[in-house]
């Protein structure tokens, strides 16, 4: 019977490992298992406030403004204002509700952010996982392609077309999180430049 269950939690640890990899290729100089530990422990993060600035460049919109992002769970508050081409956007909602308002045009509804940042600005940017990228995380919902750092962490992603390089990282509250970002896709270069994170876990 010992030997059974050990057999058993064998092929169940083989079938998660298995998993994993198929999910997420990992290459660089970094430590597989300590990049696991720091995933485990960002993943708890599902509270944030974010200042810094942004830098967006597409065909049609270019230019830079001041980011601000308030996330609580599920509902998140993203707001973008200076020189961006079509003026200040806010974008708030939570799964199934997404609404956009954007200066001297109006107010936009949709069930996806991505479908209605695409229509009104013509950014195709993926908004859902965002909300894992700007932690330092790869989003669990497809496969990618990760890059860590010598000190096993995210230096590079690659996800569902995007290009993610994280350039820099900053110490906030026993927490890594990533400083400056450069995210390259389809007619889309973002550049988010953290000034201030306060991460928490709710709760707390």
């Amino acid at each position: 019977m010992f030997r059974q269950l050990i057999a058993i939690s064998l092929l169940a640890l083989l079938t998660g490992c298995a998993g994993f990899t198929n999910r997420e290729a990992i290459e660089g100089q970094g430590d597989p298992q300590l990049w696991k530990a720091h995933k485990a422990q960002i993943s708890t993060l599902d509270a944030w406030q974010i200042n810094g600035k942004v830098g967006i460049r597409a065909p049609k919109d270019s230019g830079s403004g001041t980011l601000f992002w308030l996330q609580r769970q599920d509902y998140y508050d993203i707001r973008l204002s200076g020189p961006l081409g079509r003026g200040a956007a806010r974008l708030t909602g939570r799964p199934g509700a997404i609404l956009l308002e954007v200066a001297n045009q109006g107010r936009y509804e949709a069930e996806s952010p991505e479908a209605l940042l695409e229509e009104q600005l013509g950014w195709r940017l993926p908004v859902s996982h965002l909300l894992w990228w700007v932690r330092g995380l790869p989003a669990p919902d497809s496969k990618s392609r990760v890059t860590l750092s010598s000190d096993s962490q995210l230096a590079r992603l690659q996800q569902d077309g995007w290009d993610v390089e994280y350039l820099s990282y900053a110490e906030q509250n026993g927490y890594s999180l990533p400083q400056r970002i450069k995210l390259h896709g389809e007619n889309l270069d973002v550049t988010l430049v953290i000034k201030d994170w306060q991460p928490r876990q709710l709760g707390q």
